[in-house]
């Protein structure tokens, strides 16, 4: 039994968020990068888009998301009858401070032909100004139904972009953004790190860049790489991407080493993202004791964002092949 963890004048959190949980209806999520004593009490931890869907199944009536804004923003879009509460406001993202909405409208509107492929980090104002959103585990099956001599801008992420470009023969235009934990891998300290354990696979997120890429045995999203740390045979594994994804690795598979990949200190400490550890459970206490910080938006906003998260939860479900997409209504670029 977890020994109680107190602060805020001597409370017990733990069983002030449980007493909230149950007072309020509210449902917990938490995302693979959130610190292990959140991860462990939520009710469901995952990748960001499968938490919201999840959320928008239960008969909960709020939602008090442990992640990053632009997650927050993606459940109030698929649920905008509950509340939802993020426990820091200021917990944003480096991919989503890249592409702001106005800079993202002119983009589009300077290419006007492109059909416009937005990864799902970023914010409910620049959905809204796109025509399909993407996952790290959708693009490819995606990008598979759309014509070959379709032309696509990929934004905000250039990594991912520039790997699915490479994988799938594309010659996507691609926004220039970049997230600050998987850029802070090195090259060399991997290189170091593999000639340890010269038998451990490396699994990696595809928002690293191509010089991690490259040695990577397997590229996925965060909910793909812990599946391959689970099923791998290798009794060691290096995990390149945000390291808090390994404490479900750990109670998953307490008979095997996980190792995080590291940043050019030779430590993956500068890997551990400062915008996911603005949480915290004094934070989450006072989000679902106050309901605030809450998300909010206009339905206007809300709506536009939501078409083209519909359309990528269509396309996903569809059989490759069938059903090939041209170019979709465009989105207001004004």
């Amino acid at each position: 039994m977890n020994a109680p963890v107190t602060n805020l004048a001597g409370l017990d959190l733990r069983a002030e968020i449980d007493r909230l949980r149950k007072e309020r209806n509210a449902v917990i999520l938490a995302h693979y990068y959130q610190v292990p004593e959140i991860q462990d009490l939520a009710d469901f931890v995952g990748d960001s888009l499968d938490l919201s869907k999840k959320a928008a199944e239960t008969d909960a009536e709020v939602i008090a998301f442990c992640g990053v804004r632009f997650m927050a923003e993606v459940a109030k879009i698929l649920s905008p009858q509950k509340t939802v509460v993020l426990p820091d406001m200021a917990a944003g993202c480096s991919l989503e401070d890249s592409c702001p909405p106005e800079q993202f409208a002119a983009f589009r509107a300077a290419h006007l032909d492109h059909l416009a492929l937005t990864y799902i980090n970023c914010s409910a104002a620049v959905k809204a100004h796109s025509d399909i959103i993407v996952t790290s585990s959708s693009v490819e099956k995606i990008l598979a139904q759309i014509p070959q001599d379709q032309k696509i801008l990929f934004a905000p992420d250039k990594n991912m972009g520039a790997y699915f470009n490479r994988k799938t023969g594309r010659d996507m235009l691609l926004w220039q953004g970049a997230c600050i934990v998987h850029e802070a891998f090195s090259e060399t300290e991997l290189l170091k790190l593999k000639m340890q354990y010269p038998d451990a696979p490396i699994a990696a997120h595809p928002e690293c860049p191509a010089y991690i890429l490259d040695y990577a045995d397997q590229v996925g999203s965060t909910r793909a790489i812990l599946e391959f740390a689970l099923t791998s045979p290798a009794d060691t594994i290096i995990v390149a991407t945000e390291p808090h994804i390994i404490h479900q690795m750990q109670k998953a598979a307490p008979h095997k080493t996980f190792i995080g990949a590291p940043g050019a200190d030779g430590n993956c400490n500068c890997n551990m993202c400062p915008y996911m550890a603005m949480n915290s459970l004094e934070k989450l206490y006072l989000a679902l004791r106050d309901l605030n910080p809450r998300i909010e938006m206009d339905e206007e906003t809300r709506l536009a964002a939501k078409r083209p998260l519909d359309k990528m939860l269509e396309m996903a479900a569809a059989t490759v092949g069938q059903g090939d997409v041209g170019r979709p209504a465009m989105a207001k670029a004004d």
